[in-house]
């Protein structure tokens, strides 16, 4: 066998939570190696998943002047005939230009980047199989493992990557359907449905639960749901689909109740399974879940102390914000350094169109836990820039304790809502409340003036009450 090179740290996979792993031991002056098996780095999240979805929700937004249809009229078009080129041209632009920044940032660094599939022989060796046939043996005293996950199939479907799909296929349809099926109503199947509901597809979503996105506050889902329902989306809840055929370029998708929808495309989006079958996770003393996924404790330690797991093959929150956050953290435990365990107050971004964002718990969970809370409420059409935007939907929402005036929660629908969210997050953080956003000065005219408005809802809300009780 092959004399093994030795690193101070091997990471496999470079999505976000692998860059920035591989980046923290650098910075910490050790020698870190990145084992990815895709001819480009940067993973699911750079070439299939969050960079290319986003990229195209961004295009939608722009081709079809959704934004500027309250100023000039629901005909009004940037371009009038849409292809998917125009989507594929910006999004293949980001891609390759995102590419080279994570190259460069590795190379700076002086992270060896390794090509090839990697698997483990031992607990401290890693096998790389380059597509020439060859392997490569890497040895360390620590590893983190940061394979991602891809798009579950399920067995009983035949997907095809034209007319029945997974969210990885999305981006090589040759055309934009004229109806579509979306098989789950999550974070993915919602991003896309409302995509095409904005370039005029005939959209079906199909989902077994009572609701969409029903982690989300359920006001926030009701309004995000009005506004699909605006375009013409359709939804089927408590429903599941048993079988999709194909017949002469479509396909027929079956539900349990009988019911049939006929569409030009079916995309699957029933969750993601962890890429672990290639590693050989035995080898190391390791095995993951059902769906391919690793445990960790609170520092993203595996089962072998000196082996780490960060990212989406951990399971939740499976976002690339926390995966790097993630990736990070475990390599400065692995080294001994301060390491403090990852922030409860995580932002949830949802890139549907309107966009979603919160941080903090839900009136759901508030109640069920006995929490007192209070409500409030800043719509966009309320602010003047929801009206420069032309963004009538939009609703920023504070959940407010009544005793101390802390934020308990910050719910947003619209425009810029990813954006807007930190600044409640930081609130949080920090222990702040509605007080400081009843008091402070914000930009006229903003979006971020909505926390002024819900701040002095809440504000007043409580007041009203607390003079009635003291009376």
């Amino acid at each position: 066998m092959a004399t093994s090179e030795s690193f101070d740290l091997i990471v496999i996979g470079s999505g976000p939570g692998g860059q920035k792993a591989a980046i923290a031991a650098a910075k910490l002056g050790r020698r870190a190696a990145v084992v990815e098996r895709s001819p480009t780095v940067g993973g699911v999240c750079l070439h299939t998943g969050t960079i290319p979805s986003k990229t195209m929700r961004e295009a939608v937004v722009h081709l079809t002047g959704l934004m500027q249809r309250e100023m000039y009229g629901q005909s009004y078009r940037v371009k009038e005939e849409i292809t998917v080129q125009d989507l594929i041209a910006r999004t293949t632009h980001v891609v390759e230009r995102e590419a080279h920044v994570v190259r460069d940032q590795l190379v700076r660094n002086r992270v060896a980047v390794l090509n090839g599939t990697g698997r483990f022989v031992d607990p401290h060796t890693v096998a790389v199989r380059r597509r020439e046939g060859d392997e490569r043996l890497l040895r360390a005293e620590r590893i983190v493992i940061a394979t991602g996950t891809r798009p579950a199939r399920p067995a009983s479907v035949e997907f095809d990557g034209r007319t029945v799909i997974d969210s990885d296929s999305v981006i090589n349809l040759e055309q934009i359907p004229s109806s579509l099926v979306v098989v789950g109503a999550g974070v993915v199947g919602m991003e896309y449905a409302s995509m095409f509901a904005a370039l005029g597809t005939k959209v079906t979503v199909v989902e077994r639960r009572d609701r969409m996105l029903e982690f989300c506050d359920a006001e926030i889902v009701d309004a995000l749901r009005f506004s699909l329902r605006d375009v013409g989306t359709v939804f089927r809840f408590r429903e599941h689909v048993t079988s999709v055929e194909r017949r002469g370029g479509q396909a027929i998708a079956t539900l349990a109740s009988g019911k049939r929808i006929l569409a030009d495309v079916v995309l699957y989006s029933a969750g993601r399974q962890g890429v672990t079958d290639a590693l050989d996770l035995p080898a190391a003393g390791l095995a993951a879940d059902e769906r391919g996924r690793i445990a960790v404790n609170d520092h993203f330690q595996t089962e072998v102390a000196h082996i780490y797991a960060v990212g989406d093959v951990v399971g939740f929150p499976a976002l690339a914000s926390t995966s790097m956050e993630q990736g990070r953290l475990a390599v400065l435990h692995a080294f001994g350094q301060p390491a403090p365990p990852l922030s409860d107050l995580v932002p949830i971004g949802i890139y549907t169109i309107p966009e979603i964002s919160y941080v903090g718990r839900t009136e759901d969970e508030l109640t069920a836990a006995a929490v007192p809370y209070e409500v409030g409420v800043a719509r966009y059409r309320e602010l003047a820039s929801g009206q420069i935007i032309g963004d009538s939907h939009g609703l920023l929402k504070l959940l407010v304790s009544p005793d101390d005036h802390t934020l308990l929660g910050v719910h947003i629908l619209g425009a810029g809502a990813t954006e807007l969210v930190h600044i409640g997050q930081a609130l949080m953080a920090n222990g702040g409340g509605v007080d400081y956003l009843v008091n402070a000065v914000f930009n006229y005219p903003t979006l971020a003036e909505a926390y002024k408005v819900a701040g002095l809802d809440a504000a007043n809300k409580i007041r009203a009450l607390a003079s009635v009780t003291e009376a």
